[in-house]
């Protein structure tokens, strides 16, 4: 794909690590570890906490993706996906063009509607249906790209409001730090992608049928007069990698046993078996158009997995 901010359409392999039941020193030994073995990103989720794991510690997720950021030097930082509801637009972007800086460019943007009714009533936060929150996220970004591109940045909406407000210094990245907007909703999220992402993400619970998945966001930019050209293709799944045929059981049982729930699209993605098998299907899905890949490990990121990983299939790639 060309025409997204990075100016790049080669294949690029990042690691998807929820901050969960993590310390921070284990979470930095794993950025540093990526960083090393030549992974292009880190992606981190945007939670109050773990949904479903309430008792299970995990930090907040733009001052994680910050403290990585500074005690790294080449990995990119990103979040599958921010919450729109947390941030207002503006501060987002303020925060988004000065971590941009402060990092060199390194910082990815994807964001989202929000995911999980939950901790938003129990903090006291808005949350409505999915087409007001799509409408939401669709100002946020109108926003967002507007202070992005100019010194100043105005905007009124049905949700948000903004007048002659001052955006320096200017984003690290030019035109702008890359826009990922994941989903695959035909009504709500795809004309969201179609307008504004500079990267689709595929999410683990829609892995499946992606020819039409892929078809219906080229008739959503059809819609909007944009060349599908212009977007990259990003899918998130989870990968279960073993060293032979002698361990793949027990990789796989335990792969099925952490990610076997339907949301996680184990069986969908493909990418469970030894280095020949899953390097075969991560071109399967580059034939589709996928240049972008954020990857589950089985087990958490593990050091042994990521070497594997990188060593033995994406140095092939």
């Amino acid at each position: 794909m060309a025409g997204h901010p990075d100016g790049s359409g080669a294949c690029q392999v990042g690691i998807y690590l929820p901050q969960l039941g993590l310390t921070y020193d284990e979470l930095l030994a794993r950025a540093r570890r990526c960083e090393d073995l030549g992974y292009r990103s880190l992606w981190l989720f945007d939670h109050l906490y773990p949904p479903g794991l309430p008792d299970v510690p995990s930090f907040e997720a733009w001052t994680l993706a910050t403290a990585l950021l500074v005690q790294t030097s080449r990995l990119r930082v990103g979040h599958l996906v921010l919450c729109n509801g947390f941030r207002h637009p503006a501060l987002l972007a303020k925060m988004a063009t000065s971590l941009d800086v402060v990092s060199g460019g390194r910082l990815e943007l994807g964001i989202g509607s929000g995911s999980y009714q939950p901790e938003h009533g129990q903090a006291g936060m808005t949350w409505s249906s999915l087409g007001e929150r799509t409408e939401r996220l669709a100002e946020s970004l109108e926003i967002l790209t507007r202070a992005f591109a100019g010194d100043r940045v105005s905007f009124a909406g049905r949700h948000y409001q903004v007048e002659d407000l001052p955006m320096r210094p200017r984003p690290a990245q030019s035109p702008r730090p890359p826009i990922t907007v994941g989903g695959v909703s035909e009504r709500f999220t795809l004309p969201v992608v179609a307008r504004y992402a500079d990267v689709w993400n595929v999410p683990t619970y829609a892995l499946g049928d992606l020819d039409r998945r892929i078809a219906a966001l080229g008739a959503a930019c059809e819609k909007v007069g944009r060349d599908p050209a212009e977007i990259a293709l990003s899918l998130e799944a989870v990968v279960a990698l073993a060293p032979d045929d002698r361990t793949l059981p027990e990789v796989r049982a335990l792969a099925e046993r952490r990610f076997g729930a339907p949301g996680f699209g184990l069986a969908e993605g493909g990418l469970v078996g030894t280095p020949d098998r899953v390097l075969d299907r991560l071109r399967a899905l580059q034939e589709l158009g996928f240049t972008r890949f954020a990857l589950f490990t089985h087990d958490r990121a593990a050091d042994a997995s990521l070497g594997l990983l990188a060593e033995q299939v994406l140095s092939r790639l």
